[in-house]
């Protein structure tokens, strides 16, 4: 039968593909935005900025940026060696969607994409979007390209949930012009990029838009049936499990951040369960896609292969960088 042999939990942020510079560059846009502060209430830049002063202004002194994207870079290739140390034969990916695929015509709470292949593009986030002065080798290719899907994998883990009590969506094809979510974009490029690709089973969560969002619950409840449909696949697999996204961003909350990363790793389904919902807006939402990870992989020993705080401005607006794993 097939089994799950590995679980990671990877950030996926632009800043993983930003060098330093742009980092700053990137801050200058948060203004533009209401954000949530560490309770999840809804703020403006300014009032942040107020409330900070310049405590946060040993946070973006350029070295310590510097020093921090070389550790984001460290953990995308420990990360990377861990999924290849695996050798699995199949990756399901748990990822989430910026309106790049999904809308407001329809926006599904839980989506299997069945296709034989996926369409990467460079759209949505995948497009450079502040200043062309600094663009990367790190920034997503900007040539479009098509991925294998484990497409029997995929539609027998369609049938199985729905089958354990989920509703689940499926498509077997976007719209033209239309490609992958970067959540998935980034697993092909960042760990897939020089390596033989892996055929992945790519799921969607509605992390970010009400209000449909699973709560921390059920997403545990879907990785554990996840599990259970891949251990009723009769042939031999072996199944690395993958959650993308987080940790807290806009606003970076490193109290948060590691209580979530130390539930995570007690194991302990009713802590998971139970994590605040009210601070789970914004990309902070994307923390769903590890819970459902969590879920699947329940049993396996936690690592922490870096947590790394990414501020961009006075504010204290940026993204929590994490990366683990389960074995």
């Amino acid at each position: 039968m097939a089994q799950v042999v590995l679980g990671l939990g990877t950030s996926h942020s632009p800043i993983l593909n930003m060098e330093p510079d742009a980092w700053i560059e990137r801050g200058s846009h948060d203004h533009k935005h209401k954000l949530r502060d560490t309770s999840g209430a809804l703020v403006s830049f300014d009032a942040l900025l107020e409330r900070h002063g310049d405590s946060f202004a040993r946070e973006i002194d350029p070295e310590r940026i510097r020093a921090r994207h070389a550790a984001n870079q460290k953990a995308v290739a420990a990360t990377e060696e861990a999924l290849y140390a695996a050798r699995p034969d199949v990756v399901v990916m748990f990822g989430d969607d910026h309106k790049e695929v999904f809308h407001d015509d329809n926006m599904p709470s839980l989506g299997i994409y069945l296709g034989d292949t996926i369409p990467y593009a460079p759209s949505g986030i995948m497009k450079w979007p502040y200043d062309l002065k600094l663009v990367t080798p790190l920034w997503y290719p900007q040539e479009q390209r098509e991925f294998p899907v484990a497409a029997d994998l995929a539609m027998h883990f369609a049938e199985s949930l729905n089958e354990d009590g989920f509703d689940v969506a499926t498509s077997r094809y976007y719209r033209p012009g239309q490609a992958m979510s970067h959540s998935f974009g980034f697993i092909y490029w960042r760990f897939m990029h020089n390596r033989a690709v892996i055929p992945t089973v790519p799921i969607h969560l509605n992390t970010y838009f009400p209000p449909n969002q699973p709560t921390p619950a059920r997403c545990l409840a879907i990785g554990r049936a996840l599990r259970r449909a891949i251990e009723a696949w009769p042939k031999d697999l072996r199944v690395a499990v993958i959650g993308t996204g987080g940790l807290s961003h806009f606003v970076v909350d490193e109290a948060f951040d590691n209580e979530f990363l130390e539930v995570l790793a007690s194991g302990d389904a009713d802590r998971i369960g139970s994590l605040p919902r009210a601070k789970m807006h914004s990309g902070n939402s994307e923390l769903r896609c590890w819970i459902a990870m969590a879920g699947a992989v329940e049993g396996k020993q936690m690592r922490v292969i870096d947590y790394i705080p990414c501020y961009r401005t006075l504010a204290g607006t940026g993204c929590g960088m994490a990366f683990a794993s389960w074995a």
